[in-house]
C-alpha cells in the first residue's frame, strides 16, 4: 500500500513537474524564442576583398573572413568528415538526438569533463540565435529552435548554414574560407586528411587549429579519420593513406601572399567613398590592375633601398629599453610586454637583448625563441657595443633591437627613419602593375605614392626641354652653361638671384641635349627663361601636373613645385607611349556579393587620339633625350646595371638633398622612386637621386622587364637631322633657336681668355708669370674640372 502510494505520489509529482515544465515553456520560453528568419533568409557577412590581376588576394576587409560555399559544392570527404565527428545520426533525427542526450548525460555522471549532446542542427540555432551562455533555459530554447528549424529547412540546407557559419579560427568563418586560409585551396580540392584537420577545428578553433596547435590538431585529425573509417565513409586504403599525408598547413595562417598593403587600402577608400559600411559585410570583389611578380620585385626593391640608405648613415642605437625582473616569470612576461609594443617588420624581428658585448649578444623574440648574434652581424651596431657608446647608444640587457636572419646567421640592424615610394604603371593604358607606398604599413599608412606631394627636382626638367621643342629649340641648340652673373645677373622676387649648377663646374656652350644629360640648372634656367615659365607651366598641365603647385618663375625647372609619385609616373608615362596622357588607375573591375560587375575600367589606350598630350615627334625628340641621360649621363648606372639600350629616364636631387628621385621607363614599362624623410630634412651631403632612387627602379626593372626585347621607336613625321641632331622640319630654315646668351662674334674661349683690346695669344707662347697667364690657368681649371 506504502509502494502504491509513494509510486501515485510520484506519479503525481512528475505530471506536476511536467505540467510546470510546459506552462513554463509555452507561457516564457517559446514565446521568446527568435525568429528562424535568418535561417531562411540567410545573407552571410562576406568582406570586402581585394585581389591583384592575376588573382592574388591582397587585403580582406571586414570582421568576419567568410567564403559562401553552396553545399552542392562542398566535397563529400568533408560533409562526412563533419558528420562523424559532430553528429553521426545527422540524416536520421529531427534534430534533437535524445539517444545523445542520454548517452552524454549518463558519460558526465561518471566523468569530470562534461560531454556535449548537441546535434548539428541545434549548433545552428546557438551559432545563428542565441548566446553561448550554458544555462538550463538556454538549452531548452536549443532544442525547440532546432525543432522548429527541422520543420522549415532540409537537412541539406541545415548543413549549408552550419558550414558557411561556423567559426574556424584565423578570423575564418565557414569552411570554404578556412579551406582557403588553411590550405590556400579552393575547398573542392581538398584531401580527405585535410577535410578532417577543418571538422576538428569548430570544437577549439582559437587555440587548437593547426597553426596555433599543430600537435593537438593533428591528434583530433587522426581520431576524425578513424571514425570515419568505422562509420564507412573512407575505405581501409583511404584511410591508410589519409593517415600518412604529411600536412600542408599555411604556418602564416592565411597571411596574403604578396606585400601591397597601401593599394589595397587605397581600394578601400575608393569603396567605402561609393558604398559606405556595406563594404564591410555585402562581400564585394575588387580586381586590381597590380600583378604579383611586380609587386613582389616593387616591395622588394624598396625595402632594400631604404636599408641600403640607413646602413649608409650608421646605427642610432635601441629602440627602448625595458628592466628585466630576476623571476624567470616576470622576466618573460615583461619582454612580451615589451615586444608587443614592437612589431616585427617583415624580416626585421623585435628582440630583447639578454646578453652584450663587443663580441657577442643574445636576445630574445616574441616568439621565445633565443638568438645570439656574433662576428659580422655584429658590425653595423658596432658602435652601440663599444665601451664608451653614448648611453642612448649603447646595447645593453634589456635594450629592444631588431634582428634580421641571413644565410642561417643572426645580424643587428634598426628599422629605417627615412620614407620611400616606388610606383610602376603601364604605359599603353595608364593601370599600375605596382605600387609601395612606404617601408612597411603596419608602422606608418601614410601612402607615399598618391599622398606625398614632394619637390621634383631635376626630374621636371624633360617637360621644360619638351616645351622648348615647341618654340624653336632643338637637341643641337648651343646654350651658354655659365652662371647668370656673367651676363648681367638675373632679378628673382626682387632680388639678386645667382643660383649654380650642382657641382660647381659651368662648361660654357654646350648642347641642349647634353645639358639634359648632365642635368645642368643654368642651361635649363636659360632655357626656361627664353619661354616664360607661364608657357611651361601650361605645357606642363598636358602631362597631368597640377599647374597650381607649380611656382610661376625660373625656380621651376629647378623642381620647386610640388608632384607626387604617382603624377610624376603618369606623366612620363606620356613620353613612353608617343604622347598620350593616360590617366594612371588601380582598379580593374567591382563585383557585388551576386557575382554582378558593378564598374569596370574604361580607360583610353596609347592611339586614341582623345587622349593625345604632346605631339609624337616632340615624344620622340624628348625621349630620345632622356635615353642619353641612362646611356652616359646622370643616370648612366641604370643603362649599366640592366644592359638595355631602351631605357630613358631622369635624376632628381632637390635643394639640400630633400628628396631623391628617379624616373623612367624600358618599354612601355614606367616606374618612379623617390626617397626622403616625412618631416623634409637633408638626406645627407653626398646623397642623389642616383644613389637613392636609382638603385629601386633598377632593381624593379630587372624583374618587370626580365624577358622582353628592346624596343625602338619608329621616327615619326615632321623631323629631319640637322647637326648631327634632330629638328622639327618647320624650323630648318625658319625661327630655331640656333643658341642661347651665347657671343656669336667670338667663342666662348676667345670671350674668357682673351682681353678685348688686344690680338689673341698664339697657342703655346704666354709670357710667363703675366695676370693673362695666371687668369688663363684660374679658368681653365674651373672650367674643365
Amino acid at each position: 500500500m506504502k509502494l502504491r502510494q509513494a509510486a501515485i505520489a510520484a506519479a503525481i509529482g512528475f505530471a506536476s513537474l511536467l505540467l510546470l515544465l510546459a506552462i513554463w515553456v509555452f507561457a516564457f520560453i517559446l514565446p521568446n524564442l527568435p525568429s528562424i528568419d535568418a535561417l531562411t533568409d540567410y545573407r552571410p557577412k562576406i568582406p570586402l576583398r581585394v585581389y591583384t590581376a592575376d588573382n592574388v588576394l591582397i587585403g580582406e576587409y571586414g570582421e568576419e573572413r567568410r567564403d559562401f560555399v553552396p553545399i552542392a559544392q562542398v566535397p563529400d570527404s568533408l560533409k562526412n568528415a563533419i558528420i562523424a565527428i559532430e553528429d553521426n545520426n545527422f540524416y536520421e533525427h529531427g534534430g534533437v538526438d535524445f539517444l545523445g542526450i542520454v548517452r552524454a548525460g549518463l558519460a558526465n555522471l561518471v566523468r569530470s569533463k562534461s560531454q556535449g549532446a548537441s546535434t548539428i542542427t541545434m549548433q545552428v540555432a546557438r551559432t545563428f540565435l542565441l548566446t553561448r551562455k550554458k544555462t538550463y533555459s538556454r538549452k531548452l530554447q536549443e532544442v525547440l529552435l532546432a525543432m522548429r528549424i527541422e520543420r522549415n529547412l532540409s537537412k541539406d540546407q541545415i548543413l549549408e548554414l552550419y558550414m558557411n557559419q561556423i567559426y574556424l579560427g584565423q578570423r575564418a568563418y565557414g569552411f570554404g574560407s578556412a579551406a582557403r586560409i588553411y590550405y590556400g585551396k579552393p575547398i573542392g580540392q581538398l584531401t580527405i586528411a585535410e577535410s578532417a584537420m577543418l571538422a576538428g577545428l569548430p570544437k577549439a578553433p582559437a587555440s587548437a587549429n593547426p597553426v596555433v596547435n599543430p600537435k593537438r590538431a593533428t591528434e583530433r585529425q587522426q581520431y576524425i579519420l578513424k571514425r570515419m573509417h568505422e562509420l564507412g565513409f573512407i575505405t581501409q586504403a583511404e584511410y591508410d593513406q589519409a593517415r600518412a599525408e604529411e600536412p600542408s598547413v599555411h604556418k602564416d595562417g592565411g597571411q596574403y601572399r604578396t606585400h601591397a598593403e597601401y593599394a589595397a587600402e587605397s581600394v578601400r577608400r575608393f569603396m567605402y567613398a561609393q558604398y559606405g559600411d556595406d563594404i564591410y559585410t555585402s562581400g564585394f570583389t575588387v580586381y586590381t590592375t597590380l600583378v604579383k611578380a611586380d609587386q613582389d620585385a616593387a616591395y622588394a626593391a624598396v625595402r632594400r633601398g631604404v636599408l641600403d640608405y640607413d646602413r649608409r648613415h650608421g646605427y642610432r642605437g635601441p629602440e627602448g629599453h625595458v628592466e628585466l625582473p630576476a623571476d624567470a616569470e616576470d622576466r618573460q612576461d615583461a619582454i612580451e610586454d615589451a615586444l608587443v609594443k614592437h612589431p616585427d617588420s617583415d624580416d626585421l624581428k623585435a628582440a630583447v637583448v639578454l646578453e652584450a658585448s663587443p663580441k657577442r649578444v643574445q636576445a630574445v623574440l616574441l616568439s621565445g625563441e633565443t638568438v645570439e648574434v656574433a662576428g659580422e652581424g655584429l658590425r653595423f651596431a658596432a658602435s652601440g657595443l663599444a665601451a664608451k657608446a653614448a648611453e642612448a647608444k649603447k646595447i645593453k640587457p634589456g635594450s629592444i633591437v631588431r634582428v634580421v636572419k641571413l644565410k642561417d646567421k643572426w645580424s643587428l640592424v634598426q628599422l629605417p627613419e627615412v620614407a620611400a615610394a616606388f610606383v610602376a604603371l603601364n604605359g599603353s593604358d595608364g593601370s599600375i602593375r605596382a605600387m609601395v607606398g612606404g617601408f612597411d604599413f603596419a608602422l606608418n599608412q601614410f601612402d607615399h605614392v598618391t599622398q606625398a606631394w614632394r619637390q621634383p627636382g631635376s626630374t621636371i626638367k624633360p617637360f621644360i626641354y619638351s616645351a622648348a621643342l615647341e618654340k624653336g629649340f632643338s637637341p643641337s641648340t648651343l646654350i651658354n652653361d655659365a652662371q647668370l652673373s656673367d651676363d648681367g645677373g638675373l632679378q628673382q622676387d626682387g632680388k639678386i638671384w645667382n643660383p649654380g649648377n650642382d657641382n660647381g663646374q659651368y662648361d660654357g656652350p654646350i648642347t641642349m641635349r647634353n645639358g639634359l644629360k648632365r642635368s645642368k640648372n643654368l642651361v635649363s634656367i636659360r632655357i626656361l627663361r627664353k619661354i616664360t615659365p607661364p608657357y611651361a607651366i601650361d605645357h606642363l598641365a598636358h602631362f597631368g601636373f597640377d599647374p597650381a603647385r607649380q611656382p610661376s618663375n625660373l625656380t621651376l625647372t629647378l623642381g620647386t613645385g610640388s608632384v607626387t609619385p604617382l603624377q610624376m609616373a603618369g606623366a612620363y608615362a606620356v613620353f613612353a607611349n608617343g604622347g598620350f596622357k593616360l590617366p594612371p588607375y588601380l582598379i580593374q573591375k567591382v563585383v557585388d556579393g551576386q557575382g554582378k560587375v558593378v564598374l569596370e575600367a574604361d580607360h583610353p589606350q596609347a592611339g586614341d587620339e582623345v587622349a593625345r598630350a604632346i605631339s609624337p615627334r616632340n615624344a620622340f625628340v624628348t625621349d630620345s633625350m632622356m635615353r642619353d641621360v641612362v646611356r652616359s649621363g646622370t643616370g648612366y648606372l641604370a643603362g649599366q646595371r640592366l644592359g638595355r639600350g631602351d631605357l630613358a629616364g631622369k635624376t632628381g636631387t632637390t635643394n639640400d638633398s630633400m628628396d631623391g628621385w628617379f624616373a623612367g621607363y624600358g618599354r612601355d614599362i614606367v616606374g618612379v622612386a623617390w626617397m626622403g624623410y616625412d618631416k623634409p630634412r637633408s638626406l645627407g651631403g653626398r646623397e642623389f637621386g642616383s644613389t637613392l632612387a636609382l638603385p629601386i627602379w633598377t632593381d624593379y626593372m630587372r624583374v618587370a622587364l626580365r624577358g622582353k626585347q628592346e624596343f625602338s621607336p619608329v621616327v615619326p613625321t615632321g623631323l629631319v637631322r640637322v647637326d648631327d641632331d634632330w629638328m622639327y622640319t618647320e624650323y630648318v630654315d625658319g625661327d630655331a633657336v640656333k643658341s642661347l646668351d651665347i657671343d656669336e662674334e667670338k667663342s666662348f674661349w676667345e670671350r674668357f681668355f682673351t682681353p678685348s683690346d688686344q690680338p689673341v695669344p698664339v697657342p703655346g707662347e704666354p709670357v710667363p708669370g703675366s695676370p693673362e697667364e695666371q687668369e688663363r690657368k684660374r679658368l681653365e681649371e674651373l672650367y674643365r674640372g
